[in-house]
């Protein structure tokens, strides 16, 4: 049973062309990140890991305290968003991992980020 604190984390995504160079395989996205704190209590964010994948299989973990320079505390029922990028030497992949979280009364747990997509729209075609 899982008794981790509810946080919900949705992501958005967005093909960057302009920060693209496709002919010397460079893919960057945009990625919108919405955290909700549902639990009763605030929690802190103290940091990441990310699995990225690219179309060719390749893994690359990136870990890291906080998210965009910040370790934000999320007050009950409160959201924190942020916004942050990804280059790809492929026209998608994926991304998905956790964000290490304490709570007030100092219990440490993970939330997880759910696998999302990043693709050039143009490959869809």
């Amino acid at each position: 049973m899982d008794d981790s604190p509810k946080i919900e984390v949705t992501v958005e995504t967005e093909f960057m062309p302009g920060h693209s160079d496709p002919a010397r395989k460079l893919w960057f996205f945009a990625y919108h990140v919405s955290i909700h704190n549902r639990t009763p209590e605030p929690v802190q964010l103290l940091s990441r890991h990310w699995v990225i994948t690219d179309a060719h299989g390749h893994i690359e973990h990136v870990r890291g305290p906080g998210v965009v320079g910040d370790q934000p505390v999320i007050r009950p029922g409160a959201q924190y968003q942020y916004s942050s990028g990804c280059p790809l030497n492929t026209s998608m992949g994926s991304m998905e991992g956790c964000y290490q979280m304490v709570d007030s009364t100092g219990r440490q747990f993970e939330a997880e980020i759910p696998a999302f997509v990043l693709v050039d729209p143009l490959e869809l075609n």
